[in-house]
């Protein structure tokens, strides 16, 4: 084997078992939270041992950070608009939120994590309470820019109202599913959660048009 081939192999293998840690510490976390998350349990399930995991991370934090960094990376991909092709602006927003609502149903790391880790106070700031914290912002930015994109009338303190008004309900609706499971069919309620928003906005743009004429 060439010394080229022999560094591939490596790096194929550290990416791998970057990949193990990291599904393990999904599974691990899902069951016993942040606080029984150890190092010790993630080597356990993933089978590498605690060394090769603090090769690959710091500590427990950096690992629960970069959990909630490759989970918000698959989530992301989702938060992209339909283009006009795919019909009216309600039916883009609804589609958008129905593909939402099924990304977070395949990889709920990133929110069931985040959550938890935001509503905790610390007296230091953790990792993984940053990096959710940055990640939702862009998330929110990207629904922001959805809402400017359809109704471009509205003005930017309205923006940021639907935007935080969207986020927080779509964490209401998530947590719901959390408690009780299958129950509530979460694509469901994205997509009404998105149709009601949407149609909050289209009457909070025509008032914004009225105001405007009024004025001329």
């Amino acid at each position: 084997m060439t010394s080229a081939q022999s560094t591939r192999k490596k790096r194929a293998n550290g990416v791998e078992s970057r990949q193990r840690i990291l599904d393990a510490t999904v599974e691990i976390a899902g069951e016993r939270g942040y606080e029984g998350t150890s190092i010790a349990a993630v080597s356990a399930k993933c089978g590498l041992p605690a060394s090769s995991i603090y090769w690959h991370f710091k500590d427990k934090d950096d690992l629960i950070g970069a959990v909630i960094e490759r989970s918000f990376e698959t989530w992301l991909v989702a938060v992209e608009l339909p283009g006009e092709e795919s019909g009216t602006p309600l039916e883009r927003v609804t589609v958008m939120a129905g593909n939402l609502a099924k990304s977070l149903v395949e990889a709920p790391d990133f929110l069931r994590l985040g959550l938890m880790l935001a509503l905790e106070r610390r007296p230091t700031e953790t990792r993984g309470r940053t990096v959710y914290l940055q990640v939702r912002a862009i998330a929110a930015e990207r629904i922001g820019e959805v809402i400017r994109t359809l109704l471009p009338a509205l003005d930017e303190p309205t923006v940021q109202t639907l935007t935080t008004y969207t986020v927080a309900g779509a964490d209401g609706l998530f947590v719901q599913r959390e408690i009780n499971g299958d129950a509530v069919d979460l694509v469901a309620m994205f997509e009404l959660h998105a149709r009601l928003v949407y149609e909050a906005a289209v009457r909070m743009a025509a008032g914004s048009e009225g105001k405007k004429e009024e004025t001329v």
